[in-house]
């Protein structure tokens, strides 16, 4: 499979066909997520357009009005020629009291924890009492690996898709979908605070023993890991935000 077909099928969970009425608005909250979300990196490009539109059931000329918007916002950049399209710029520094403090007015934290901690928990028990079949196996040991590769600057995107794919290997179209959802909230989050190395080492051996867990068919210890890693972290921003 090429590199962007890949990165196209990883957007299911969050793509979906807009309704009637609000397809600009929607479409738009749709895109935005993904680049919350990070499921395409800086310097990578969009789906084209014709798939983009044909995945959120709009026209292109609707699409285009909702590129041109990102354009407009410094998110995303046309590019013409052979390997043209739509690229994704790198977003700003989000770090410090000031933005975080906005950020929060947007956002009900101990609503988000909790439901991040029931998706997150639900789809490690769920993964592991179902079972993955071997391509299943293979692509959560990758994400897992990614994340351990991952330099300091990109670990937050690979530690989402990781969370990601478990969520999408639940077997539930619907829990992915929301996760998605609330990881993006919680993203918005995470940027403003630093990355602690302490803390970093500590999430990877919990993902670890997570992954483990999981592909040994432990659905209560797999859930039990996954609840505490949502506790570090919940932590961990509850001490920024005191």
């Amino acid at each position: 499979m090429a590199k962007n077909d890949a990165a196209t099928d990883r957007l299911t969970a969050v793509l979906r066909p807009v309704r009637a009425g609000n397809g600009f608005e929607e479409a738009l909250e749709q895109i935005l997520r993904l680049l919350r979300l990070g499921l395409v990196p800086a310097g990578e490009r969009l789906p084209a357009e014709r798939a983009l539109a044909e995945r959120l059931g709009i026209s292109r000329v609707t699409l285009r009005d909702v590129l041109k918007v990102l354009t407009e916002q410094g998110l995303v950049e046309s590019r013409r020629g052979r390997y043209g399209g739509t690229f994704v710029l790198g977003r700003p520094e989000a770090r410090g009291e000031a933005e975080l403090r906005r950020r929060l007015g947007a956002v009900d934290v101990q609503d988000t924890l909790r439901f991040r901690e029931v998706l997150d928990v639900g789809a490690a028990g769920l993964c592991a009492a179902n079972g993955l079949s071997e391509a299943e196996a293979i692509r959560l040991r990758g994400a897992l690996l990614a994340t351990h590769d991952a330099p300091l600057g990109e670990y937050r995107r690979r530690d989402t898709l990781l969370h990601l794919t478990l969520a999408e290997l639940s077997g539930s179209p619907t829990l992915a979908a929301q996760y998605a959802v609330v990881r993006a909230d919680l993203n918005d989050l995470l940027d403003c605070i630093p990355l602690l190395v302490r803390n970093l080492e500590h999430s990877q051996h919990q993902h670890t023993a997570l992954v483990d867990a999981v592909l040994d068919g432990d659905a209560d210890g797999a859930r039990d890991l996954m609840r505490e890693h949502c506790e570090g972290s919940a932590a961990l921003l509850r001490g920024f935000l005191a």
